[in-house]
């Protein structure tokens, strides 16, 4: 029996040990999914619907536990923590109140002698494979959905976050959901295209990196399977002359440094109106030096140490291929001491002096650093924007919202923020252009690669 260790970025001790499934796990999963889900789907939605709100439920009850999980798994403070508890039960609520009207027969206008309706399908089973930097966020926006629309799913969490993956269990179990409709496995690289070739399922939703839904993609190429990826990134901001400053420098900030600016939406790059420039840079400047970097068990700390050693690589070493190049940093590193805690806590910085040359304007850092470049107008803005392999979120800071339409109309990109980032709404659209992926999870839109369109043509006179 194999079983891999979860080292935790708080002091890089093995928080938890857990055990790997094996083949006969595979298929004693997808066997119980199977069986179950061809019941399930047979069922109205109205009759799943209690299932969900009773998860609702048993998943608040444990807050608590989740919470301080999440802190020792990925190194979040445990003052945020909660707020993923609580965003995760917005977006099944959200999902939830949407399901009936949305998963409803299609209607077409009548014709006399004929019913014709076209019904919504489940697909099948549905493999969610989520990211560890939002775990239960990122998770639930496809589990909750397919199971609505009467999927079975199989969870397999990311290495770093395995227990994400077993309260959902839990919960599911508290909720009594019958057995076999959600499923937890946890797998190493091979034993996970494995499943994803296997010809129960008939699903994929990925989120991750551009290489590893490049390989999701190629492996899942043998079937004829739908695939949703989110693969990241590189989110830019505009600020436009007509701000309100205060405003944008707070949001712009905690944009950029929540999560120790682990969000595939958070702020990596600004674009900032040369009118406003100096006082915009001076705001951030002094606002990110009121940080607290430190034990992300400590409640005071707001900037925990990033979730592996990796990603600190990737933060330090754009830093220092910008500052290289002629880039120069802001914050001294100095200010925040506690980065004598270990390798992964990283002191939040600040670049100007950058541009497109350099790596930490166009590839995904995922970490607590961003760049402000300065820009003439609004074309500027625009053009440097879309100068971007990814289109996850874009934001302007305006208080014009014709202007802001018009920018965004040029802005390539899955969402258009004005005054605002870094946020999901569960009733709008979550897609991304160019590598960033393809599909779409949460709204109306996101149960349309759930389910398949099955259409009804019934003469019901034939004289």
């Amino acid at each position: 029996m194999n079983t891999f260790k979860v080292i935790t970025p708080v002091d890089g001790s093995v928080y938890v040990e857990c055990t790997q499934h094996g083949h006969a796990d595979i298929e004693k999963a997808l066997s119980s999914a199977v069986k179950t889900q061809k019941e399930w789907k047979n069922l109205p939605v109205s009759a799943r619907k209690p299932y969900i709100e009773n998860f609702i439920t048993a998943f608040g009850d444990l807050k608590d536990r989740i919470s301080e999980e999440l802190t020792w798994q990925m190194g979040r403070p445990i003052s945020h923590s909660p707020f993923e508890v609580r965003g995760t039960l917005e977006r099944a609520k959200g999902m939830l109140n949407l399901a009936e009207k949305t998963l409803g027969d299609i209607v077409p206008d009548p014709v006399p002698g004929f019913n014709r309706y076209i019904k919504r399908e489940p697909l099948g089973i549905i493999f969610v494979i989520p990211a560890w930097n939002y775990p239960y966020l990122i998770a639930v926006n496809s589990v909750i959905p397919a199971l609505l629309a009467g999927n079975a799913v199989v969870l397999r969490h990311s290495a770093q976050t395995p227990l994400v993956a077993e309260r959902f269990a839990d919960a599911f179990r508290k909720a009594g959901l019958p057995e076999g409709l959600f499923n937890v496995l946890h797998l190493d690289h091979s034993d996970t295209a494995n499943v994803i070739r296997d010809r129960r399922i008939n699903f994929v939703a990925f989120t991750g990196s551009v290489n590893g839904g490049h390989q999701v993609q190629q492996v899942a190429a043998g079937s004829f399977i739908g695939v949703g990826l989110e693969l990241g990134g590189k989110d830019p901001a505009y600020v436009r002359p007509d701000v309100n400053m205060d405003y944008a420098v707070e949001n712009l900030v905690d944009g950029a440094f929540f999560n120790a600016g682990q969000s595939c939406c958070g702020i990596e790059r600004i674009y900032v109106h040369e009118s406003v420039y100096d006082k915009f840079v001076e705001g951030y400047i002094e606002l990110t030096k009121k940080y607290k970097l430190g034990n992300p068990l400590d409640k005071e700390t707001n900037l925990g140490p990033v979730a592996k050693k990796n990603g600190a690589d990737t933060v330090k070493n754009h830093i220092a291929s910008a500052v290289k190049a002629g880039a120069k940093t802001l914050i001294d590193p100095a200010l925040f001491p506690q980065t004598a805690l270990g390798y992964n806590y990283l002191a939040p910085q600040v670049l100007v002096n950058v541009d497109h040359s350099m790596e930490i304007m166009t590839e995904e850092s995922f970490g607590p650093v961003v760049g402000i470049m300065k820009v003439k107008n609004d074309a500027e803005a625009v053009k440097l924007m879309n100068d971007s392999n990814y289109g996850l979120t874009a934001s302007i800071w305006t208080e014009n919202e014709d202007e802001a339409i018009t920018v965004g109309n040029q802005v390539e990109t899955g969402t258009w923020f004005m005054n605002r980032c870094d946020y999901l709404d569960p009733y709008l659209a979550w897609t991304g252009v160019k590598d960033t992926g393809r599909g779409c999870t949460l709204s109306a839109v996101g149960y349309e690669q759930l389910t398949r369109p099955k259409s009804y043509h019934l003469r019901i006179k034939t004289s």
